[in-house]
Order: structure tokens, then sequence, then C-alpha cells
């Protein structure tokens, strides 16, 4: 069972099941930047193919063929190690001469192309992902899981953190616990932000959890904070009328819940006592945060499932969708089939 397995569904628990990573090519992904490279400036930002390798272990051997510091060189998003990922990645030259970038000396990632730019690339600076997934050995029923298709490109999933934030047999969130209960603390900024951003990430899908299960999570309550569909932009709504609704409907605008931190909260009313209450079941965690001195913000509690098509192929059903930045494919599918994971070896995991 993953670390999500336990929490309700949109669409109840799917009768169909499937083979889920049989092998890298069955779960692509193509990190969609938003804007062109530059063409001129001291930074090469790389397009690279990666298979069974993180994000963080390319990002060494650029450093290492470029002769550079780690720091020096960049990406906008982590990318599955068990998927075909192709994903940007920038390196800040400073004056180096340019290395041969297709003697890359790391098996499983390829340089394909390589531009010119002006700053390095940030974290989160994408618009989104492309995904080509193929679910092996399907046993279920085709109509229904054709209306669950509809269904998803009609009015979205809920919006999950998927099972990577929280690592192997939920360790992460794991660690965080113990940190803020006076354990050892992170080594370095990364392990940092991870074990912070594993707890957040259970404080919102507890309350996510919450409104699935009593069928809030794509309507606007009194006292919801929605956000623009698309961006990051919130807004009070004390008393959504008649409009507001409507735009929630057509996923203009989507509820949200707390990305916990310190400060004042946007939500009031129900929805505000809803949060506190959860969240004061695990006050290891969003005490913890706060010390940690994260400031408070907000994610959207639905994401739009965009450009999905499927087609099937034999016994196998092969799915393509676009997902904005900081959503997770994972979240889609369990809401589609009960996935058996190829790639994890003999007692594989289901999603």
């Amino acid at each position: 069972m993953s670390a999500i397995d336990h929490l309700p569904r949109a669409l109840g628990r799917p009768r169909a099941r499937a083979r889920l990573r049989a092998c890298a090519e069955d779960f692509q992904v193509t990190e969609v930047l938003g804007f062109e490279p530059a063409g001129e400036g001291q930074h090469r930002l790389l397009w690279v193919e990666k298979a069974g390798l993180t994000s963080d272990q390319v990002a060494r051997a650029l450093a290492r063929l470029a002769g550079v510091r780690p720091m020096a060189v960049g990406y906008a998003g982590l990318k599955d190690r068990h998927a075909l990922a192709r994903q940007w990645f920038s390196v800040d030259l400073a004056g180096r001469a340019e290395p041969d970038w297709s003697r890359l000396p790391l098996p499983g990632a390829r340089v394909l192309a390589a531009h010119p730019h002006r700053r390095k690339l940030a974290r989160g600076a994408l618009q989104g992902n492309r995904f080509r997934i193929t679910l092996r050995a399907l046993r279920g029923d085709r109509d229904e899981l054709s209306d669950r298709l509809a269904a998803i490109a009609r009015a979205g999933v809920p919006n999950y953190f998927g099972e990577q934030r929280f690592g192997r047999g939920g360790g992460n969130l794991a660690r965080a616990r113990a940190w803020f209960a006076g354990g050892r603390r992170p080594r370095g900024r990364g392990e940092r932000s991870l074990l912070l951003s594993s707890a957040r990430s259970a404080l919102f899908n507890a309350v996510l959890a919450a409104r699935v299960a009593d069928g809030t999570w794509n309507r606007l309550l009194p006292g919801d904070a929605p956000m623009l569909d698309g961006r990051r932009a919130v807004f009070r709504s004390p008393l959504p009328g008649a409009e507001d609704q409507a735009r929630c409907r057509r996923l203009e605008i989507h509820p949200t819940g707390p990305l916990w931190g310190r400060g004042a909260s946007l939500v009031s009313g129900s929805v505000a006592a809803l949060e506190a209450r959860l969240c004061r079941r695990r006050a290891d965690l969003a005490e913890g945060l706060e010390r940690a001195g994260l400031e408070a913000a907000r994610r959207a509690l639905r994401v739009r499932v965009s450009e999905l098509e499927w087609a099937w192929e034999g016994p196998d059903l092969r799915l393509a969708f676009h997902l904005p930045a900081g959503a997770y494919a994972t979240v889609v599918l369990r809401e589609l089939v009960q996935a058996e994971v190829g790639l994890s070896g003999p007692a594989s995991a289901a999603i």
C-alpha cells in the first residue's frame, strides 16, 4: 500500500486493475517550461532525457562534466526516477569553455539540445508536464473506465500530493516528526526542504481528504479562498455567489487548502474551523512547520486534467494528458485503476 492509498477518491475505489511501469517507457513525462531559451548569456539551458535516475543525479553529473560546483546547476522540477523523463537543466559556465555535452558520463542520461540562456533555472519555473502512460494487462469493464475518463476530463481530480512527497514507506514524514520532536536535524538545505515539504503535504492531504469524503472538494463553501486556474492568485470568498459557483463548475477557479505555516489564514467560517481541527490532530507537524519559519500559503484542492486522450491496444490502455506544475500523474491514475507498480521489485506497491 502506498502512502496515499487510504485517502478517499472522488470517483470511489476503482474495480479495474492494471500494471504500471512495466518498463520506463510506459511512464513518460515531458517538461513544459512555458518560455523559450534566451539565445544568449553565460548559462546553458540543456534539454536532457533520463531514465532510472533522479534529477539530482543528473544535475551532479552535469556539474562534473562542466567543472562547476553543483550549485551552478539548476532545474525546475523533480522528475520521477522510474520514468522516461525529458526535462530542462541550466548550467552556469561563468566564462569556462563549454564542454562536449554528448560526453555526459552517466548511463541512462543524454543531452538532447543546448541553448545559451541568461539565468539559472529556478525551482518551480515551469508551466507543467505532459504525460504518456501505458497501463498494461488491464482487467476491468471498459465502459466503466470510459465513464471514469470522461468524468476526469470534465471535472478534474483531487489535487493530492503524491506518494513521492513522503518517501519510501512514508520515511520522509517519519523523519520530519522525529526532527520536530527534538531528534536529528536535517543535514543541509536539501534534506530540510524535503522534510518540511513532507509535513506540509500531509496536512494538506488531510484537509483535502475530508473535503473529498463530504463531497465539497470541487465546490466553494462560505469562507473559502478560491484560486484562479493555472495561476497562484487567491482571493477571499466569505459568501460565494452564483457566479463564483458557476466559475468553479467551469474549472475557472478552485477551492483551496492550507500549505501550513505562520501568518493569518485567508479562509474563515466553517472552512477555517475544519482546517484548524484537522491540523490540531497533527499538532506536531503544524507546530514544527511554524517553528521552522514557513509562511502560510494555499494550494488548489482540485486539478484540471487537460488534453486527456486515451486509446486501447489489445489489453493495454494508453493515456496522454497535461498537468500544471506541482500536480501528480499518480493521483489521476488512482481515480482510474488499482495499479500494480512494476518497477519497484517483487513486492509491487499499489496506487
